[in-house]
């Protein structure tokens, strides 16, 4: 058996929560205003699509320093739309990789784009299975003052066009 997560919430007042986990840290949940809420953390379908820009984003960075790619900027971006009737769940999601630095190889960001997908995210796999996702990159030549859009693309896991 593999690592045990634990985490716990606790109430603080209204819909507020203070929630921690193995890690010692602390986060702030609530919920909009309009049921209840007051606004003084995130929404719990927040931290699940941030949880999943965070695994990929890690396993990408970490992947990318090991091709030896000179990364001088690097973000994730996730766009999960949700449904319109309860349990409003996320009906597919897209995660854009905008990767920035000095002649970044294409094939090194999607075969890192690739691993995270195919073998090391557990969020993303997890919610693979019971949604689309949407891979996609752009990558940038930093150039002293700003950026320069080199190439843009997607990556599709073969399993997934079959």
């Amino acid at each position: 058996m593999g690592e045990q997560i634990n985490t716990k919430v606790i109430w603080q007042e209204g819909m507020h929560f203070s929630g921690t986990a193995n890690s010692g840290f602390n986060i702030q949940l609530d919920a909009k205003k309009e049921v209840g809420g007051e606004g003084k953390g995130f929404l719990p379908m927040e931290l699940m699509a941030l949880s999943m820009a965070g695994c990929t984003a890690m396993d990408v960075v970490s992947i990318l320093r090991k091709k030896r790619q000179e990364v001088t900027g690097f973000e994730v971006q996730v766009d999960a739309p949700r449904a319109d009737e309860h349990p409003k769940v996320f009906t597919r999601a897209t995660i854009e990789y905008l990767v920035t630095g000095h002649a970044v190889d294409e094939k090194a960001v999607r075969r890192a784009i690739e691993l995270t997908a195919e073998s090391y995210c557990p969020a993303q796999a997890m919610l693979g299975k019971v949604m689309p996702i949407d891979l996609r990159y752009k990558i940038f030549e930093e150039e002293g003052e700003g950026k320069r859009l080199v190439v843009e693309g997607a990556y599709a896991p073969e399993k997934a066009m079959a």
